[in-house]
């Protein structure tokens, strides 16, 4: 008994020295209040990378390995892809997070480039992956001259509505601002790209604020390229528009 309690002690020392088993990472993460009351929580790993939370629920949008420790993370009930580039879209990435029962949507491009068993999204679509989220697909792609070779319309790429409690939150995808885009109503989150040259100036974006109205805007998809976003300078520019929050995305 003695040498029992002995070993147990032991056992536990070097437990809580070295940690036992893995530990999950952690993330900057922003908690609001859906229209019906619900907590709904948005984590942040980067880049594109994005994960929202509701009622016990893991919706993943872009996932990659180089932007979070996926391995450690919750499983998904739901993936989102907006298109098959690969700050967006990785495999590897997206068999860490998902069990036999997680639901895949993703862009036709996606789903044609790399067979993965996903329900196909183009813009207009519709869908009810899982219980308390409607997704709606809305046209992601470059407008600018010398720029619409990045994310050619005709390709299809994807941004989504997500509606959860009766919020609907925008998560843009790659684009510039579009006649779809502008035609958005009642959003009440948005997630809008800038980085240069990919997606949106500091202009471009505080003319999609102004023309979405959005009660939050979460500026993401920045870094990873030379040319810095003054998010400053665009947190400034929409002051009294909307409430801009700003976290760690590079």
């Amino acid at each position: 008994m003695k040498h029992t309690l002995i070993y147990s002690l032991i056992m536990m020392s070097i437990f809580s020295l070295f940690g036992c088993g893995k530990k999950a990472a952690e993330y900057p993460s922003d908690t609001i209040t859906a229209r019906d009351g619900q907590a709904i929580t948005f984590h942040f790993y980067a880049h594109a990378s994005l994960a929202v939370e509701f009622e016990g629920k893991w919706v993943y949008i872009d996932p990659v390995m180089a932007h979070a420790d996926y391995a450690r993370l919750k499983k998904a009930d739901a993936i989102l892809v907006t298109h098959h580039h690969s700050d967006h879209f990785d495999a590897v990435a997206v068999d860490e997070l998902s069990t036999r029962t997680t639901e895949m949507l993703c862009d036709r491009t996606s789903a044609e480039a790399f067979e993965m068993n996903c329900h196909t999204m183009r813009p207009g679509s519709v869908a009810n992956p899982i219980e308390g989220l409607k997704v709606e697909a809305v046209a992601a792609y470059n407008t600018s001259e010398g720029h619409t070779k990045f994310h050619p319309k005709e390709r299809e790429d994807c941004g989504y509505i997500l509606t959860i409690g009766g919020t609907r939150i925008y998560i843009a995808g790659d684009t510039e601002p579009t006649k779809e885009m502008k035609a958005l109503k009642n959003i009440d989150v948005a997630f809008l790209p800038v980085n240069q040259p990919y997606t949106m100036t500091v202009e471009q974006a505080v003319e999609a604020v102004k023309a979405i109205q959005p009660t939050l805007f979460y500026p993401y998809h920045y870094g990873q390229v030379e040319e810095k976003t003054d998010l400053e300078a665009l947190k400034a520019a929409l002051d009294g528009v909307t409430e801009v929050r700003i976290f760690p995305m590079e």
